[in-house]
């Protein structure tokens, strides 16, 4: 069985902050097309920005730490437990969109293909079912591409190659973010066409969408490359906290103002990846706040967070139909609480039926990212 570590209770509150941030917004633009839960409900799409950032986080900080230690990486089992991880719940709400008209209700579904092979965001036509795996699908192609890069950095490491050129290549990486969103914003046709046009080339797209994706590995960089240097900043967990607040709300306060405009499309997202990032440091600072305070019930939903995402778009679509067929409206409160009450029933459902059994079968059988002793020894002796 693997060891397991501690929760922390910053991390955890993060990822129930996105997945509530992301319910509350979908309820907003697929149920009631209003103002529902004001500002929160509009900007709430950055929920997903922040599932991002923790996730780079999270798998870089796995990825380093086992190429760190004696037994080295072990590619097909770190893919192993990440597709365990991911593959079962997806497959199974898959099933559903598939198999269950009403699921899906009028949103046209994409060849199955595209589903799973993971490249449905490519082009995506906005209004398409399950149109929110489009996340998961920039997620896999990071899970794919990332070992890789880690394997190549620690070979340079080891032969001296100093870790400055790594950070150049996060440099040079969002600054190549910037440029492709800056062209393909000045290419968008004008008129009728153009908010399509964002959502297909810009807001789906891998390349103008992995910001999150690198601040969150550039942390894990910082912390097992420069650990004296990442112990002194997390020394300064409010600071932290504060910072990450102040940048958060100004560039959401950019995105208010103008989302599809010319200045948030390019430098929004690097500011959201920025305010990630300090919000992360500020979650694993052992002074500060958000790392010591347990947030009731987000170490809950921080579990169910992957089966609720999947689950809650058309759980609220349905929910809400069968009360407007009664009566209500999507904005009445009987109708949102039952709505978001079902949500946590579905994601529940799904994470003890589906994501629990795999979870203990990836315990059982693939307990960790390292080479198994035996092959680890047999490459000690070879190098």
């Amino acid at each position: 069985m693997e060891s397991r570590t501690p929760r922390i209770h910053g991390l955890d509150t993060l990822r129930a902050l996105a997945v509530t941030l992301v319910v509350l917004h979908h309820y907003t633009l697929f149920v009631s097309g209003r103002a529902t839960f004001g500002w929160v409900g509009e900007m709430g799409w950055a929920g997903v920005d922040l599932f991002f950032a923790l996730s780079g986080y999270l798998i870089g900080n796995q990825i380093l730490a086992a190429l760190r230690a004696p037994q080295g990486l072990s590619l097909p089992r770190f893919y192993a437990r990440r597709l365990l991880r991911t593959l079962p719940d997806f497959y199974a709400v898959l099933a559903l969109y598939v198999w269950w008209p009403a699921w899906r209700g009028d949103a046209p579904l994409l060849p199955l293909w595209k589903y799973l092979t993971f490249t449905q965001n490519i082009l995506l036509e906005p209004g398409t079912a399950f149109s929110h795996a489009w996340s998961l699908c920039i997620e896999e192609q990071f899970y794919a591409a990332l070992p890789a890069c880690a394997v190549l950095c620690a070979l340079l490491a080891r032969r001296g190659v100093s870790a400055r050129w790594a950070w150049g290549l996060f440099a040079a990486a969002f600054a190549a973010g910037l440029l492709v969103r800056a062209h393909v914003w000045q290419a968008s046709p004008q008129g009728a066409g153009r908010l399509h046009y964002y959502y297909q080339h810009i807001y789906y797209a891998t390349l103008c969408r992995a910001d999150e994706l690198l601040a969150g590995v550039a942390l894990a960089f910082a912390r097992h490359h420069h650990p004296d240097a990442w112990r002194r900043v997390l020394a300064h967990g409010h600071a932290l906290l504060a910072a990450g607040v102040g940048i958060g709300a100004f560039a959401c306060a950019l995105f208010l103002r103008d989302h599809y405009g010319y200045g948030a499309t390019v430098a929004g997202y690097p500011l959201l990846a920025l305010a990630c990032a300090l919000l992360i440091g500020a979650a694993l600072a052992p002074g500060s706040l958000a790392h010591r305070i347990a947030v009731p019930g987000a170490a809950v939903l921080a579990r169910w967070s992957y089966a609720i995402y999947l689950t809650h778009k058309s759980v609220c679509i349905l929910v809400a139909g069968w009360f407007r067929a009664h009566g209500r409206g999507a904005e009445d409160p009987v109708t949102i609480a039952c709505a978001l009450g079902a949500s946590l029933l579905a994601g529940w459902v799904l994470y003890r039926v589906v994501e629990t059994p795999f979870m203990r079968l990836r315990a059982r059988y693939v307990p960790g990212n390292g080479r198994p002793a035996a092959l680890a020894a047999d490459a000690a002796t070879i190098a």
